[in-house]
């Protein structure tokens, strides 16, 4: 760990479990969380210390989980019917010193309550003597092409790439470590589309908002290196691409965990040093998009007033209503003197819009958008409703009223004249791999398999199967 001048003498804070990000409820206090794995049926993520959190849908959690050890900076993967976990004890500068081991274990379930729970140890599996120019903590696991990868490492030195056996975890015979980057420490690694992917965490921690850790990237050929950035400086010389840094009142990112959904969605899990609303530090989820080959840190969706857009036809979502012109006349418009008076256009009311909607429940469909109250939606969380790793359920309502879209028995959308907090009502919006989001209800009446908002015409959405190869399922939501 890199600590700011202020924080070297609360280095020993390091060792206790703290906080979690600004929008996940419940206790999601920790500090470097491993990555988050599911295990009979629950999510669970370790941090430094004995600590741990546990959560049932990645939304709202919980102190829970048992990992023998303590220790610094776990990380936890799934090989087979193994969970291996990493651990460091000793190093990082606490107690004055970097000399340190890496050490693993494995069970065959995360739930202490599963008769497969039961950790067995590995072994070590690296060390540094306090005196090389390495500090043996941050382990990251990399399991990719049948060969399992770990990297480890803090500002104290290089990073260093070994590799393990994937059916026993311990250090394959005879294998060297490998010096793959300096600068950096809190590890993880990714491999997509051919490339490896490093990376790290740089700045200070453990001084709160007055820490400046961020992530940083860098992608090789090969697992060993050389990992290099978009600018070609290698992350040996101290490069990275930025992926993630303080935003909004959550500062101090750090600690990154891959989250494949599937479907196009990928997330990625991290710690604040500083949820601001909190004061301490705290798990964050966030989604994780891919530009040009490099991953960077999406955004969950802000409450607001938007235009929900097909990324299909570019049509966008409203209300099945008769469309009200705005009173106007053309060829004063048209054939104006250029000294005439200029007469601004007033917007359509929602008085003037609504006046033949009447009470009961309206369809559904896509037209041009017009910045007509009928095609304005208003999304916000639904307070107390959860959520699904990282993501509230939202309610979406036409703004300024409280009618509600939602789910219908036959698979189609309609608007609802109240918000009710029903299940079809509320709804998981996922920001996809490019940007664009994926819409679907959290249950569909008479239904049981998962849908999703899907424009299945032009101009005719519906509740069918995502298909993550298709624009048909894809909006974009702009602010009108």
């Amino acid at each position: 760990m890199k600590l700011s001048t202020a924080a070297t003498t609360l280095s020993l804070l390091l060792v206790l479990p703290s906080p979690a990000q600004a929008q996940l409820e419940g206790e999601p206090f920790i500090h470097d969380p491993s990555t988050i794995t599911l295990s009979d049926g629950k999510y669970y993520t370790f941090g430094t210390g004995r600590g741990g959190l546990v959560s049932k849908d990645g939304w709202t959690w919980h102190s829970g989980g048992e990992r023998p050890g303590g220790g610094v900076a776990p990380d936890v993967i799934k090989i087979g019917d193994r969970y291996y976990v990493a651990y460091a004890v000793g190093g990082g500068g606490m107690s004055g010193g970097h000399a340190s081991d890496v050490k693993i274990m494995w069970t065959r379930s995360l739930d202490p309550a599963s008769p497969d729970f039961g950790y067995h140890d590995v072994g070590t599996v690296a060390s540094s003597d306090g005196l090389e120019n390495v500090d043996a903590i941050d382990p990251a696991f990399l399991y990719a092409n049948g060969r399992l990868w770990l990297s480890y490492g803090t500002y104290f030195g290089a990073i260093r790439m070994i590799e393990l056996d994937p059916k026993t975890g311990a250090r394959v015979p005879g294998n060297k470590p490998v010096d793959i980057a300096i600068d950096m420490e809190a590890t993880a690694l990714m491999y997509r589309d051919g490339w490896y992917y490093l990376l790290g965490t740089h700045g200070t921690c453990c001084d709160g908002p007055n820490s400046t850790y961020h992530i940083r990237v860098g992608r090789s050929r090969d697992p060993l290196g050389p990992y290099v950035d978009h600018m070609g400086t290698p992350l040996l010389r101290g490069g990275g691409k930025m992926v993630v840094n303080a935003r909004h009142r959550a500062i101090g990112p750090g600690h990154f965990g891959l989250i494949d959904m599937g479907g196009g969605v990928e997330k990625f899990s991290m710690h604040y040093e500083t949820d601001m609303n909190r004061g301490r530090s705290v798990l964050g989820i966030r989604p994780l998009l891919w530009k040009d080959g490099w991953p960077v840190a999406g955004e969950n969706l802000h409450e607001g007033t938007y235009e929900i857009e097909s990324e299909r036809s570019g049509y966008a979502l409203q209300l099945a209503t008769d469309f009200v012109r705005i009173d106007f006349d053309a060829r004063r418009s048209f054939f104006a003197a250029p000294g005439d008076p200029i007469s601004p256009v007033a917007d359509q009311t929602l008085a003037q819009d609504s006046a033949s909607w009447g009470n009961g429940t309206l369809p559904v469909d896509m037209g041009d958008f017009m910045v007509r109250p009928h095609q304005l939606w208003t999304v916000a969380p639904a307070n107390g409703a959860g959520g699904v790793m990282g993501t509230p359920y939202y309610k979406i309502v036409i703004a300024g009223t409280n009618r509600a879209l939602a789910a219908a028995r036959s698979g189609e959308v309609e608007v609802v004249p109240a918000f009710t907090g029903a299940a079809e009502q509320l709804w998981q919006i996922d920001q996809l791999t490019d940007g664009t989001y994926r819409i679907m209800p959290k249950a569909v009446p008479g239904m049981t398999e998962p849908l999703a908002l899907v424009a299945v015409g032009g101009s005719t959405p519906s509740l069918v199967r995502f298909d993550p190869a298709s624009p048909a399922g894809r909006w974009t939501f702009k602010t009108p």
